[in-house]
């Protein structure tokens, strides 16, 4: 062993201390973070004189007679969360610790003015965060470096809660809503916020649970004020809500609509034109497959849009003509080129969903002259639409552009003909032709824009269309009950729902048509009688918007019956959105009480354990509850229980509302509708 340690000694490179000085510094580029620890726990390692090769020489001679062994100092052990800190440990230069922290956020939420080099310092300890959660090795290449997840949290929740209002206050926002560009101090913590915002933007493409999103996208919100001021961090902005906006969780999404609302508001005349482009397109790619989980989404997405678009419409007109355009081509191309190719590009969800937003569009700006010149196109595309394949596999589609046409006539108070495209459903389709498959329930048309071939053989098929045709016949009578020209209107629906009437021999379809027809009929002669009193001529339109305007007020008999059909009817959406957890509140459940006395009376008369649920699981169990004979006594206590019950008029079946089942308790849960 001693002859291999001398002639590892008697190497140069191991002799030579200019060589070993010049590895120490390599070390020092390479590891920092060694380099650092054995300057703190052995400085003697480090720190020698370079002497001449004679003097080293004499040293090595005088260590070899010596026998002298380096013993390096005690190692003192770092937590790598950094949560317990050694208070007599020597401070790594630059290194953040907790403290420090507490001590910046103090300063942050001074009551005075805050410091030009606080707010520094605090953003530069963000970036040091950011460099540790992105990069591979952790090292940070700033003044500061932040190590362990709890140092990394106390910074995140610093600036998250207390920079913004130390920027308003450093900038003089905290009273005054001025732009943070006019501000005297803006352009000396300006280089500073862009790195911050930057920093910001990084780490909210990083996360992906939705509860530190939503404390993101909520401290973004803040600063979205300052994000406003720099153009190109907007837009680097807008990208990343625009994704959360279209696929986020529901908080998410209002979180993200908030901010880009507030940017675009902030740049309108730079951004609104890109934006409302960026978030149409969205919608579109997002609107493209339709089902009860992503309506909801879908339709916040409609109504944020429509609120953009509202914003200035002089610049909106603009776009809603190209694409309103862009759709009447897909529909001109389909007409007149009769292949399937063309007949999908206008008979799918994203054609509807765009149609369903314009309309929405123009009835919420009804009450201005900009987007009016473009209702009478809209109209023409929907109505078109429904021409295009007016076969029964397509009675889900008519149904959702005539419902659009409805609620456009309603808002915009304009007349368009609809009726017909309603009647037409009863005179073209045959309800007595028997159907070859049962179907449980009818088929729910809100979410399908075409039938398959075997779904039109099913007797759900025949109730889904006159359920449908019912309701969108009593909501167009209805919103139409108070015109004066009621019973004119009405006149050639009431002639086709009798004839359907006679024509159609199922007693639960005629039950229903018979009764709209009653209520229409009902209506016709209020205002007949109501007509009859009025002195002024039918010209006045000014008159007869009066005479409409009081009667709309007093109330007619459809608007009457209408309001209390339609509280039922969304009683009954609502169960259908949520499903079983609706449901299970009404299957009925069977009550036992009494059946467990006879069963603990047997279990006292066996004086053995009372067993209330047998077990499922195949094996020995079974086989001896298989074979115990005292459960034919059981039968006959059941069939006494039974009789008694019967006798004192006692259901046994009741439903899980009438039993207290503490264990087994389904909440009921309120769907936002958007």
């Amino acid at each position: 062993m001693s002859s291999s340690n001398e002639s590892g000694i008697d190497s140069e490179e191991e002799l030579n201390p200019e060589k070993h000085k010049k590895s120490l510094e390599k070390l020092k580029k390479i590891d920092p973070d060694f380099y650092n620890f054995l300057e703190e726990n052995d400085e003697n390692l480090l720190n020698f004189d370079v002497a001449s090769d004679d003097d080293n020489l004499s040293e090595k001679e005088d260590d070899d007679e010596d026998d002298k062994i380096h013993q390096p100092s005690e190692l003192k052990g770092d937590s790598d969360e950094s949560d317990f800190e050694d208070v007599d440990a020597k401070p790594v230069k630059g290194k953040v610790t907790l403290k420090m922290v507490s001590q910046w956020q103090s300063k942050l939420q001074t009551e005075g003015a805050v410091k030009r080099s606080t707010l520094v310092t605090v953003i530069k300890m963000f970036n040091a965060a950011m460099v540790r959660a992105t990069s591979d090795d952790g090292a940070s290449a700033g003044e500061y470096k932040v190590e362990g997840s709890s140092v990394f949290n106390a910074v995140i929740q610093m600036c998250v809660l207390y920079l913004p209002p130390a920027l308003k206050k450093y900038l003089g926002l905290e009273q005054s809503g001025k732009d943070p560009q006019k501000c005297k101090n803006f352009g000396k913590i300006k280089g500073s916020l862009i790195a911050y915002l930057k920093d910001l933007l990084k780490l909210l493409s990083g996360v992906t649970s939705d509860n530190i999103l939503t404390v993101l996208l909520k401290h973004l919100h803040q600063m979205s004020l300052y994000i406003a001021c720099f153009s190109r961090i907007s837009k680097l902005a807008l990208k990343k809500l625009l994704s959360h906006w279209s696929r986020g969780e529901e908080t998410v999404r209002v979180l993200a609509f908030l901010s880009i609302l507030r940017i675009t508001r902030n740049q309108q005349t730079t951004l609104l034109d890109m934006v409302l482009k960026a978030m149409y397109l969205t919608y579109v790619k997002n609107c493209k497959f339709v089902s009860p989980t992503s309506w909801p989404g879908i339709n916040f997405m409609r109504r944020s849009l429509v609120e953009m678009f509202a914003l200035d419409l002089n610049v909106s007109y603009q776009h809603v003509f190209l694409y309103i355009r862009q759709l009447a081509i897909h529909l001109r191309n389909a007409i007149v080129v009769q292949k399937i190719e063309n007949r999908q590009a206008v008979y799918n969800w994203q054609f509807v969903n765009s149609l369903h937003l314009w309309a929405d569009l123009i009835s919420a700006t009804s009450n201005k002259t900009q987007l009016e010149p473009l209702l009478y196109p809209l109209v023409m595309v929907i109505t078109n639409t429904i021409r295009l394949v007016p076969t029964h596999q397509y009675y889900p589609l008519r149904f959702h552009c005539v419902e659009i046409l409805i609620n456009l006539s309603k808002d915009t108070d304009n007349f368009i003909p609809v009726l017909p495209y309603l009647t037409e459903v009863l005179s073209t389709y045959d309800f007595n032709k028997k159907h070859k498959k049962v179907s449980m329930k009818p088929l729910d048309f809100s979410c399908i824009l075409r039938l398959a071939k075997s779904q039109l053989s099913e007797n759900g098929f025949k109730d889904s269309v006159i359920e449908r045709v019912y309701a969108l016949l009593l909501e167009y009578s209805t919103n139409e009950s108070h015109r004066i020209a009621f019973p004119d209107l009405m006149l050639l629906a009431t002639l086709q729902i009798k004839q359907f009437l006679k024509s159609c021999s199922v007693a639960n379809y005629t039950k229903k048509m018979r009764q709209l027809l009653e209520k229409i009929e009902e209506n016709s002669k209020y205002i007949e009688r109501e007509r009859s009193k009025i002195s002024f001529a039918l010209s006045d339109e000014k008159m007869v918007a009066a005479w409409e305007a009081r009667i709309k007020v007093k109330g007619t008999p459809l608007i009457s019956f209408f309001e209390n059909w339609s509280k039922i009817n969304k009683i009954q959406k609502r169960k259908k959105v949520s499903k079983n957890d609706e449901m299970a509140g009404e299957l009925p459940m069977i009550k036992r009480p009494k059946i467990i006395e006879s069963e603990e009376k047997i279990q006292e008369e066996k004086k053995g354990p009372l067993v209330l649920f047998p077990s499922d699981s195949e094996g020995e169990e079974t086989k001896l509850e298989l074979e115990e004979e005292p459960q034919k006594p059981k039968a006959k206590k059941l069939k006494s229980k039974i009789k008694k019950n019967k006798k004192l008029k006692k259901p046994i079946i009741e439903t899980a509302d009438d039993v207290p089942d503490k264990d087994d308790v389904v909440q009921e849960f309120s769907v936002k509708d958007w």
